[in-house]
């Protein structure tokens, strides 16, 4: 007796007029549909449609909206008179077929809601009636012993819409023979002793199977004049309920009172495998239409089961899947997509039950199956190269065999064998022997409570694993340091990993993802189960039920955006965030819920939202934008509080001022020392009457007199008394003793508290302007990316295993590398440059005049220490750290000898800024001269060896100004874009880089200022030739054209195409005007635009002549000398500057570079040195 494999058990008790509706893949009842009064004996679903038809004991035929949002009973039809048995609704035609113990057949048009045939010739209860799947004809059962078949194919030609007289559904006795008009009985099948229960056509062939009391099963053929029967089924030991072809396979599958379902091969006509329950009969089979899915009806309620898994048994080795279909392996290429059947494995075990599981061994090209079939078998096979003469090799012919429940390949030579009886695990060779040295593979044991890692050699257990029952492993590439354990509802059918080291499973329906630390989440939906093969960027290869290599795209941005913020990977997420729409409550959850609202904050667009990350992460800039865009008390408070705990008073003085909170203002401007403000806030207390507004600001303020005011006011004479009287106002004491009615002898019983001491507290440090000290976070990664535009329409980062994508190291980063360890010292002389006009300004700052101290003033034994600026001299290969240091001198050697700087005048306030920015003055005593300290980038650093400089000018900073010299080109401000440009290339040779990342960002500002300055410069020559030398078309073509070759950003380059198809337009070249117009529509410019460079090239079309002659050639790859404005086509010599890389002529050679000014053209340079 085989094991069910059952996918949904119900268990209900037998509840009159109730039809559940299951969803047997998730477990749950959906629904309910109560209303026939009696039990329900007949279901069918509508093949197409949302419908359900249910009789029952009631007489009545029932028909159901099963949509979930409208089910409910749409018609119920009349016209049996006793239960109805079953119903099924027609596969094309408007029809419901249904039977019924009156002995009768009935069709019904469920459009017309109306009875449209009534076959009779049955002697006893009809049990059943179906359609047949294609032909005109019905199949029906019967106690009476016999199975009819009737033709029905004159129902087609014309069917009564309307019921006859005989009742409200056509059921008089003298209806009958109207009705038979449209139908006749074709065969009537008699063989049976007993009655017969169902009766059903196969799918395919002209068969029809029975089933009957006489516990007997019995298969008709038929052909167009006659039935006959052709065999029988003989096996249960009760009367069989039903029984039914399998959809897709030669058998059939029965059920009956004798507590069993039973598997028959078709052609053999013998039972193959038999499902047994203890308790229940089985009384009611159905087919899935698609799936390999049964379900079965017994006393106690439904299962619904499947034969055989269906998970294919496949491999995966490098670019190939082998994998079994149809009881042949077969080898499918990833990259090609060929698919080729290698080997028979038919006469492997049953025929029915498929192999199990497959080890693929490359060295020896072998394979390993596995089947369940006869308590476990395996079989070793060699597989060949390809197939030979159309011929399949079959795996009888040479395959070693052996019993055992798994099995699989440890080593080239070597394969491992489990036998769950014994219990013992052996290791053979390739002939199958059994041998006792089990070389160095580890072996995954799975157990009802843990995995096992199982060292062969060594014979015990290396590492174990708390866990459910494990089905299946599934290695990654990486070595995993943690485990994660996900709980799903439904079944986990298969799982890869992709080459981020992320795990992608499948379900029942679903594709789904696992992070290392736990979080999943659904990457698709599917409408069949699949197994999950390889996972390769965003394609899933798997195969399906049928094993058919499939292959599903999904969208990987969910899970990359996760794994990169999980392993902090910023490049990675903010290009995502810039090129997707990753948007959502659910992700904003998950960064608020990881930690990382900063990040979320950035692509959020609902207020409220941005607000609450903004107070979260701690932006008052953000929040006090949103706040104003909310304006509700609440949310003013909470800006207030988290702006109070940074110490930001504007902003709270902002948030309490929109809130009217009077008393907590007046505090804050005492504790700010805002005495102006205190006195405004005191005439806003008078013009509000509130008295104790008043005194507390008249306290605060240290107004004596508007505090005595306000005593006086509220009736309190006592104390405005005694206030005056401490404060020496006797004047006012008097005043208001007389006010009160009383004189000086009253009162002299009152103490002499003496004059008071309460004075206003001065102001030491005035902060009304400024916000407390705080310690600044600095901006984050994607405060700087999104400030400076970076990646914006970017390439998308490298991406490997979720990390920052390190770029490769170029030949100048290996050149840094080389000077940081082979330093040489070169003199000033060398440098080829004199500042003998400056050098009283260009002194180092670190020589003084002074003369120094003599040693014995130090005391005995002491030694003056080596200063800190020589120790940034020592410490850094960097001519910004030198500069900070004051050694100038040697500055210029490194600026010489790394990039071929040579005029150095024109960096003078760019050294003197970077000094004084990195060092500070502090006076301790004012009788003494202020202590000179050296500011570090480094603070937390003590050794002397690795002390440096603060770094004054940042690579991001520099970046900002590159971005208003692009303001200035779109602008056309060429003269202030020029400067810019200018100023940013000077700039950068004095900017400290900590890694390869901002290495390669310097390159590329270099580059984008190069490429800016030298068009600003081409097209500042153009408008110079034009304004005087106006008859010089030919070069002003030129210009035109070599500037639109400078690499400028898309808006810019637009620019640069449409002044040029302007100028070529007016010197009539038509046909490079229409070229350039090609140009221009790449860039995807303004509708408006483009239907501009259509005229112009429709123009070049018509009149494709050119009326000057330029020295221009499109089609030959060019650089632009940047000295002389003329092209250097590919493979013409030149040479370049080595700090930008600008080309020129050769006879520019050992000049100085026009663009930057302050290079030698065609120097020799080492690069900069990489540090870090």
């Amino acid at each position: 007796m085989s094991v069910m494999l059952t996918k949904f058990e119900s268990k209900s008790n037998r509840v009159k007029g109730s039809c559940p509706l299951w969803n047997y893949r998730m477990g749950v009842l959906v629904d309910r549909f109560e209303e026939h009064e009696g039990p329900v004996r007949g279901v069918a679903i509508h093949p197409s449609r949302a419908l359900l038809v249910t009789g029952g004991d009631d007489y009545k035929i029932k028909v159901w909206d099963i949509k979930p949002q409208n089910r409910r009973c749409l018609f119920t039809l009349h016209g049996h008179l006793d239960y109805v048995r079953t119903v099924q609704f027609h596969h094309e035609m408007p029809w419901i077929l249904s039977c019924s113990d009156d002995q009768t057949i009935r069709i019904w048009n469920s459009t017309s809601r109306n009875c449209i045939a009534i076959l009779t010739g049955h002697s006893h209860y009809v049990m059943s009636a179906q359609f047949h799947p294609k032909d005109d004809l019905v199949v029906s059962s019967s106690m009476d012993q016999t199975v009819r078949v009737w033709d029905i194919s004159g129902l087609r030609k014309g069917s009564p819409n309307t019921p006859a007289t005989g009742g409200p559904g056509g059921s008089g006795p003298g209806n009958f023979e109207t009705f038979d008009t449209f139908s006749t009985v074709k065969y009537v099948l008699e063989g049976h002793d007993r009655g017969v229960n169902f009766a059903m056509f196969h799918p395919t062939l002209p068969l029809i199977i029975s089933a009957a009391d006489d516990r007997v099963i019995k298969i008709w053929r038929m052909s167009e004049t006659r039935a006959w029967e052709v065999d029988s089924c003989r096996g249960h030991f009760n009367n069989v309920s039903s029984a039914l072809f399998h959809p897709k396979h030669e058998l059939i599958v029965s059920c009956g009172e004798d507590k069993t379902i039973r598997v028959w091969d078709l052609t053999k006509r013998t039972a193959i495998q038999t499902f047994r329950r203890e308790h229940d009969r089985f009384w009611v089979l159905a087919a899935h239409p698609n799936l390999n899915l049964f379900a079965a009806g017994h006393d106690s309620g439904l299962i619904v089961f499947k034969l055989e898994r269906e998970r294919p048994a496949f491999a995966v080795h490098q670019d190939s899947l082998y994998y079994v279909r149809d009881k042949y392996v077969r080898t499918y290429d990833f990259n090609s997509g060929s698919d080729l059947g290698l080997l028979s494995v038919r006469k492997f075990g049953s025929p029915y039950v498929p192999p199990r599981t497959l080890s693929f061994n490359p060295a020896e090209r072998a394979v390993i199956l596995t089947i369940s079939s006869d308590n476990g078998l395996f079989e070793l096979t060699n597989l060949p190269q390809q197939p030979q003469g159309g011929e399949v090799k079959d795996s009888s012919v040479d395959g070693k065999k052996g019993n055992g429940q798994s099995a699989i390949f440890v080593a080239r030579n070597r394969l491992a064998v489990l036998n769950k009886t014994t219990q013992i695990i052996e290791v053979r060779d390739l002939s199958n022997a059994v041998i006792f040295y089990g070389g160095t593979a580890s072996l995954i044991l799975s157990s009802t409570a843990s995995v096992i890692l199982y060292d062969i050699q060594q014979q015990k257990t290396i590492a174990e694993v708390n866990s459910p029952p494990v089905k299946y492993v599934v290695w990654s590439s990486d070595e995993l340091l943690s485990h994660s354990l996900i709980h799903e509802t439904i079944r986990i059918k298969s799982g890869a990993w992709d080459d981020a080291g992320v795990f992608i499973y499948s379900t029942l329906n679903h594709v789904k993802y696992c992070l290392s630390q736990g979080d999943h989440g659904v990457i698709c939906t599917l409408d069949n189960p699949v197994y999950l093969t390889r996972v390769k960027g965003k394609t899933v290869h798997c195969l399906d039920r049928s094993a058919r290599p499939r292959t599903i795209t999904f969208d990987p941005t969910e899970y990359r955006f996760k794994l990169a913020l999980l392993k902090n990977n910023y490049e990675e997420m903010l290009y995502i965030i810039r090129t997707s729409t990753l948007l959502g409550q659910s992700i904003i959850g998950y960064l608020q819920q990881k930690g990382f609202p900063e990040i979320a904050l950035h692509f959020v667009q609902d207020t409220n939202t941005r607000f609450e990350l903004a107070i979260e992460c701690g932006n008052l800039d953000v929040a006090m934008e949103t706040a104003k865009t909310i304006d509700r008390p609440e949310c003013w408070d909470r800006l207030a509080q988290q702006a109070l705990k940074q110490g930001n008073h504007k902003i709270v003085e902002k948030a309490y001022q929109q809130t009217k909170n009077f008393d907590k203002l007046s505090f804050l401007y005492l504790a700010t020392g805002s005495t102006d403000k205190l006195s405004k806030m005191q005439k806003i207390a008078d013009a509000r009457g509130d008295p104790m507004s008043r005194f507390h600001n008249a306290l605060y303020a240290g107004d004596v007199h508007g505090r005595i005011s306000v005593l006086r006011d509220v009736g309190l004479h006592p104390l405005a008394y005694l206030t005056a009287k401490t404060n020496g106002f006797d004047e006012l004491a008097d005043e208001i003793l007389e006010a009160a009615g009383l004189t000086a002898a009253d009162v002299d019983d009152v103490p002499s508290f003496g004059t008071s001491t309460l004075k206003t507290p001065p102001i030491i440090t005035p902060t009304t302007t400024i916000n407390w000290p705080s310690v600044s976070a600095g901006e984050n990664f994607f405060d700087r990316a999104l400030a400076n535009g970076n990646l914006e329409g970017g390439v998308e980062p490298a991406y490997v295993n979720g990390d920052a994508a390190t770029a490769g190291a170029s030949s100048a980063l290996d050149a840094w590398a080389r000077e940081e360890e082979i330093h040489e010292e070169i003199s000033p002389e060398d440098g080829g440059w004199e500042l003998d006009v400056d050098g009283g300004e260009f002194q180092p700052a670190h020589v003084s005049d002074e003369v120094p101290p003599e040693e014995e003033e130090l005391g005995a034994g002491a030694t003056p220490g080596v200063d800190e600026t020589e120790l940034w001299v020592r410490n850094s290969p960097l001519a910004a750290d030198h500069v900070a240091a004051g050694s100038f001198d040697t500055a210029m050697q490194l600026l010489n000898r790394q990039l071929g700087v040579v005029n150095f005048p024109l960096l003078k306030p760019l050294f003197l800024s970077i000094y004084q920015s990195s060092h500070t003055y502090l006076s301790p005593v004012a009788s003494l001269p202020p202590l000179k300290l050296h500011v570090r980038r480094n603070p937390e650093e003590h050794s002397p060896g690795r002390v440096l400089p603060v770094a004054a000018r940042s690579l991001q900073s520099i970046r900002s100004e590159l971005t208003e010299g692009y303001r200035f080109v779109s602008g056309n401000k060429l003269a202030e874009a020029q400067a810019t440009f200018r100023a940013v290339l000077s700039a950068l040779l004095l900017v400290v880089l900590s890694s390869d990342d901002e290495a390669k960002q310097w390159r590329e500002t270099v580059t984008s200022a190069r490429e800016y300055l030298l068009g600003v410069l081409i097209e500042l020559e153009r408008r110079r030739v034009v304004k005087e030398e106006p008859d010089n078309v030919r070069r002003n073509l030129e210009l035109a054209a070599y500037f639109t070759h400078c690499q400028l950003q898309a808006p810019h380059l637009q620019i640069a195409l449409r002044s040029a198809i302007g100028e070529y337009a007016k010197a009539n070249n038509q046909a490079h005007a229409a070229r350039f117009a090609k140009r221009l529509l790449e860039l995807k410019p303004d509708p408006k635009i483009v239907a501009q460079a259509r005229q112009r090239i429709a123009a070049g079309d018509r009149n494709p002549r050119n009326a000057v002659e330029v020295t221009y050639d499109e089609f030959t790859p060019f650089e632009v000398c940047a000295a002389s404005y003329t092209p250097i086509y590919k493979g013409s010599p030149s040479v370049h500057c080595p700090y930008t890389d600008a080309s020129f002529l050769p006879q520019f050679a050992g000049s100085l570079d026009p663009l930057t000014q302050l290079t030698e053209i065609g120097a020799a340079a080492s690069g900069l040195p990489a540090p870090w």
